[in-house]
């Protein structure tokens, strides 16, 4: 079985929506939970929401890291915080993986220092899903975990993006698409163009440059770019989905007159609601370090992060680090050569 260390004291509502995320992903998951936290708090909530006989451990830690820590605040002074034991529990060997919706900054800067990078990788590269128009999602990456990015850094992160997608969602063969200002090579700044260049000479399906307006088409399955583009990304969309959705819940009320017309509507909207909401891909994985850790939104709910404890099980279980750091060493020696 599969266990998963997850951070109890991380997210807006925790400890509650961790105790529910650890309570159906150890129903549906065939996964083992190691809840991390403050034990009393964490303890008096699993009784709450009566967990008994289902496999889910507490481990107690005594600090927490919130969202006013900055990342070396919370390494360097919370050594006994809950991301700081979660991970600590995936180094011993204790957890295969960590699961986190706290402080991201903390939670990847944690992640790197006390797990480590693997041999193969420069820089480890945060990687988030997000839907498209043709009903399969899109896995963008980096989406912050570097601010400045070389061309070989892109290369790298174009690897590990197309290896999580197989792993997560099965596709044998996904396209890889550069993130750039238009289709054509010469498009682009020096960087886009000299990542061109390097990801062209890889194995992956690579079909070159994409725009900003591709990444909700569904043309290709791992869009690459560096942490900066990616954040920046990331933050617009999930802006514009509050605020489409925020206007479309407001159209349906004062427009609609008939109930029949209000319940369809609803019914539309809900299914708008769904298709948008990050909480049904979980959280976002730190590819690159040794062992397993994924990083959920503050506001995740148990959904979320059962869904983010599926992301992290998943990558465990199809051995994603192996075959990142085996193909990341193959692209560096076929380079050398060149």
């Amino acid at each position: 079985m599969t266990t998963i260390a997850l951070d109890a004291m991380g997210g807006d509502s925790a400890p509650r929506a961790e105790v529910e995320g650890a309570i159906l992903a150890a129903r549906e998951l065939d996964v083992r939970v190691l809840l991390v936290g403050i034990e009393a708090t964490v303890r008096q909530e699993l009784a709450r929401q009566k967990a008994r006989g289902l496999p889910i451990d507490v481990v107690n830690a005594t600090e927490v890291v919130t969202m006013k820590d900055s990342p070396s605040q919370a390494f360097r002074r919370k050594k006994d915080s809950s991301v700081h034991v979660a991970a600590k529990l995936v180094r011993s060997g204790q957890a295969d993986g960590m699961v986190s919706a706290g402080n991201t900054g903390a939670v990847m800067t944690i992640a790197r220092f006390i797990l480590g990078t693997l041999p193969s990788v420069d820089r480890p590269a945060l990687a988030a899903a997000m839907p498209t128009a043709k009903g399969t999602p899109v896995v963008l990456l980096d989406v912050g975990a570097n601010v400045d990015s070389k061309p070989e850094q892109i290369e790298q992160f174009a690897v590990m993006g197309e290896i999580y997608y197989r792993a997560i969602f099965g596709t044998k063969r996904p396209r890889v698409g550069l993130l750039s200002i238009g289709e054509e090579e010469m498009k682009g700044n020096e960087l886009t163009r000299e990542a061109s260049n390097l990801i062209k000479q890889t194995s992956l399906n690579f079909i070159g440059n994409v725009e900003g307006r591709d990444v909700y088409a569904g043309v290709v399955d791992v869009i690459v770019c560096d942490g900066f583009i990616g954040n920046i990304a990331l933050k617009i969309s999930e802006g514009l989905v509050e605020h489409v959705g925020g206007m479309l819940k407001k159209a349906i009320k004062s427009r609609l007159s008939s109930q029949l017309g209000y319940v369809l509507a609803k019914s539309a909207f809900d299914d708008f609601r769904k298709k948008t909401d990050y909480a049904e891909y979980g959280g976002a994985p730190l590819l690159g370090v040794r062992g397993t850790a994924v990083i959920g939104h503050g506001r995740s709910n148990g959904n979320a992060i059962k869904n983010a404890i599926r992301v992290a099980a998943g990558l465990c279980r199809s051995k994603a680090n192996e075959t990142i750091d085996r193909e990341l060493s193959a692209v560096a020696a076929a380079g050398a050569k060149g």
